[in-house]
């Protein structure tokens, strides 16, 4: 009988262990997963400020004015504005 609480209190306590041991790592493994859905939601933000600016560079008020200002583009005249045609022979 002996025997048998002894072989039963080390089982308790093997289990308990493994209990212990399973609710420290699910805990890990939760605060692991806040800490990436924090970082995915910081990322989805930094993405649509990245859409917005692409958006903004891309607007052709933008264009033409970068082209005036910076590179000192002009629309030319139209006499010196030709047109290619493609060769209609394959």
């Amino acid at each position: 009988m002996v025997k048998l609480n002894l072989l039963l209190t080390v089982a308790l306590v093997a289990i308990a262990l493994s209990v212990v041991s399973a609710r420290h790592q699910a805990r890990k493994l939760f605060m692991t997963l806040q800490s990436e859905q924090a970082r995915a939601r910081d990322l989805d933000v930094e993405w649509g400020q990245l859409q917005l600016e692409i958006s903004t560079w891309l607007m052709h008020n933008r264009v033409e004015e970068v082209a005036r200002g910076r590179l000192k583009m002009v629309i030319p005249e139209p006499g010196r504005i030709y047109v290619l045609q493609k060769d209609a022979r394959p």
